[in-house]
């Protein structure tokens, strides 16, 4: 059974000029001790899914229709406190800036003591320690020391690990990780990724990783789903889809990492921006930009077709599906 499973989801923000569907028929799921990676440009609807995971939708966003259920149950439908309660100790997150995560005016022990005492059933020496022992598995040095600290007196790449360690603090089942190296530099990027795939592995926990850098996507996950204007566009191992993209966007998000092995005068890119949720167009929203699209492409609106080992939504796989479909 799948730890975490998304269903037909759709998120929607009601407007004086209309709704507008942020995210539309979004499916997937993971296993546990596996790496989900969720990449697309800005505004495909990462950051957002992973919001309407944990149940912190900013209003009037809403989930409209679909389901995410967490291991066979579903909690799309909770109620706040209901909530508050799977948060934390079955889901934990972390986020793209750390100092937005921490209190200022807490000590980092003092927040991971309160987390692991609000979630499980320990004493505050008992909690104290188990706040030590999680900075000590994050890499933080000298933790008995530096558990009495404000977020302040650590560096960047410190005070993500001591984020990390507050995901961990009550031993969640599912981590949503929402782009958490894009403000640090490459050599603690290298850290941190590593760090999370160890957590998954030995704890058996699932990690949805967010991030927009393909080469962070091969480097950790073991799917990948690709985003676009809310919608998956391709979804499938991660090999496949890095070394053989089905879908159009990932060919184009693909070739416009920089090749060390070759010199170019202009890096590839592609064309045109996402469209804005008011502005999608009919059929295909990547139609504007895609160098591949035809007559059906701007008229019908393809679902996730199989494409070899991955899924892509575009027509160019519809023959085959139909051959498939008659033998």
């Amino acid at each position: 059974m799948p730890l975490l499973e998304v269903k037909n989801l759709v998120v929607e923000f009601p407007g004086r000029r209309g709704t507008l569907r942020a995210l539309d028929d979004i499916s997937f799921s993971i296993a546990p001790g596996e790496i989900l990676g969720v990449v697309g440009e800005s505004g495909a609807g990462k950051s957002l899914t992973g919001a309407a995971i944990i149940g912190l939708l900013e209003p009037p966003g809403r989930v409209a229709s679909g389901q995410i259920l967490l291991e066979g149950r579903r909690i799309d439908n909770l109620d706040n406190e209901q909530l508050r309660h799977i948060r934390g100790r079955r889901i934990g997150a972390v986020f793209q800036d750390p100092l937005t995560s921490l209190n200022p005016l807490y000590t980092v022990g003092r927040q991971l003591s309160e987390t692991i005492l609000t979630h499980l059933p320990v004493t505050p020496a008992e909690a104290r320690q188990r706040a030590i022992a999680l900075l000590q598995d994050t890499g933080i040095p000298a933790a008995a020391q530096r558990i009495d600290h404000y977020p302040h007196q650590f560096s960047g790449g410190m005070r993500q690990r001591v984020v990390i360690a507050l995901a961990l603090a009550a031993e969640p089942q599912l981590i949503v990780a929402d782009e958490p190296t894009t403000a640090l530099d490459v050599s603690i990027q290298a850290q941190i990724i590593t760090l999370l795939k160890n957590i998954c592995r030995s704890r058996g926990a699932a990690v949805m990783l967010i991030t927009h850098d393909m080469g962070v996507i091969a480097e950790t996950c073991d799917q990948v789903a690709v985003l676009y204007a809310g919608r998956v566009a391709e979804i499938g191992p991660v090999h496949e889809v890095i070394n053989r993209p089905a879908h159009p966007y990932t060919s184009g998000l693909m070739a416009s990492i920089p090749d060390m092995t070759q010199e170019r005068e202009r890096l590839n890119q592609i064309d045109g921006a996402m469209p804005r949720l008011n502005a999608i167009p009919a059929g295909c929203a990547y139609n504007p930009r895609c160098p591949r699209a035809h007559a059906r492409c701007l008229s019908e609106r393809p679902e996730l077709l199989p494409a070899g080992a991955t899924r892509a939504a575009c027509w160019l796989h519809a023959g085959a599906t139909q051959a498939q479909e008659a033998a």
